[in-house]
């Protein structure tokens, strides 16, 4: 296979965005993947060179997670880290792509299906984020306080980064030093909680069933039977609500299903966009 990596960061709209991109230089078609909640492209790792072989790939580093700006300024809506994201890919020379989501990523692609239809392909929604309202007025008013950010950092330590991992998979033997570290990453840069706090006051609500139905984009949703930070009545709902869609769900598998079922995950998409 001909290919490069290219792992990099691009400033976009005020905003430095990291990114890999893994073109493939026999392929005629790309994948744009965009990760959740406290996350980054590291949860990728195992679904991407399934990808690779086939198509062009460019990960993508949300703010303020990963190896991305935190900068207090940023806009951190749904509707703007759509924008960002659509205007580096196109910055990149990419027309249209296949889009793939996981949780809070799933809601931001659903986002960029309703804003720039003509710019995806297919979507694909791995336990996509759901039906969520915005932050309630007292947090967002709180959130103006001197040093708000520490108390964001505080909540998220209290549990700590292994017992999240448990949370979000089903086997917990797939649980090493390596996947423990690379979610760990992203909160040594301390930077990350003046941008979590700002997302508190910017996070609009989940798009509404309205939007929703106005989204035509052909989208699978693939989900862990297990889900516990997304359960599966959240994507039997979307799948009812989008005009096109269609559920598959993973057998022995919880919510970070890139991690626990990176092939089958592939083979179902695969099959969908062929």
């Amino acid at each position: 296979m001909s290919a490069t990596v290219s792992k990099r960061t691009e400033n976009i709209e005020g905003i430095d965005v990291y990114f890999e991109e893994y073109k493939n230089y026999h392929a005629k078609d790309t994948f744009v993947l965009i990760h959740g909640f406290l996350s980054s492209s590291f949860s990728f790792r195992h679904l991407i060179p399934y990808l690779h072989i086939h198509y062009h790939v460019i990960s993508v580093d949300l703010p303020p997670f990963g190896q991305s700006g935190k900068h207090p300024k940023y806009k951190y809506s749904y509707e703007n880290l759509a924008n960002t994201i659509v205007t580096l890919v196109s910055s990149l020379g990419y027309k249209n792509f296949y889009l793939i989501g996981h949780s809070m990523g799933g809601q931001i692609a659903l986002n960029i299906m309703l804003q720039y239809p003509e710019k995806v392909l297919k979507g694909i929604l791995l336990c996509s984020s759901g039906y969520l309202e915005t932050s309630k007025k007292s947090l967002k008013l709180a959130s103006y306080l001197p040093f708000f950010n520490y108390f964001v950092y505080f909540y998220l330590a209290k549990s700590g980064v292994e017992k999240n991992v448990r949370t979000v998979v089903y086997n917990e033997n797939i649980i090493d030093d390596e996947m423990i570290k690379g979610y760990e990453q992203p909160f040594l840069d301390k930077q990350i909680f003046i941008g979590l706090t700002k997302m508190i006051r910017d996070r609009e609500g989940d798009l509404s069933i309205k939007q929703l139905k106005l989204i035509k984009t052909p989208c699978l949703l693939i989900w862990g039977e297990h889900d516990r930070v997304v359960p599966l009545s959240i994507g039997k709902r979307l799948a009812r609500d989008l005009t096109n869609a269609k559920l598959i769900v993973l057998k022995d598998a919880g919510h970070l299903i890139p991690e626990e079922k990176a092939d089958e995950v592939f083979q179902s998409i695969q099959h969908f966009i062929q």
